[in-house]
């Protein structure tokens, strides 16, 4: 990884790692996410309704975890555009997702946006 990338980027990468692992069950040091899993049912239910064909459990964890940090962005925390949201969270998709993973994470969110 660069170190000369953003240190808000850096610091989404840190709580998308904390995210993923707390979808395992791995729970340990969750003080800088715990305002997202306040929310996390409510997170889960609107990525339910804007992929209803992919079931929350069925994503992957990685995504997942992506979603539910721009989900909450988008609509809980609200600091910064929506389109930079968006375009972040598919850059973070390209970097650490599959291959089919930005254009999931464009449209799950673009939906979410737009409702």
């Amino acid at each position: 990884m660069k170190t000369s990338q953003d240190p808000r980027h850096l610091a989404r990468i840190r709580l998308i790692e904390k995210l993923f692992s707390y979808s395992f069950g791995n729970i340990q040091d969750t003080e800088d996410i715990a305002p997202i899993l306040a929310d996390i049912t409510k997170i889960d239910d609107l990525i339910q309704k804007a992929a209803p064909e992919w079931p929350v459990n069925k994503i992957s964890k990685i995504d997942l975890a992506i979603l539910r940090l721009s989900v909450y962005d988008l609509l809980i925390d609200k600091k910064n555009p929506v389109k930079v949201t968006i375009d972040e969270a598919v850059e973070l998709a390209k970097s650490l997702g599959n291959e089919s993973s930005p254009k999931f994470i464009n449209g799950v969110l673009g939906t979410i946006a737009t409702e």
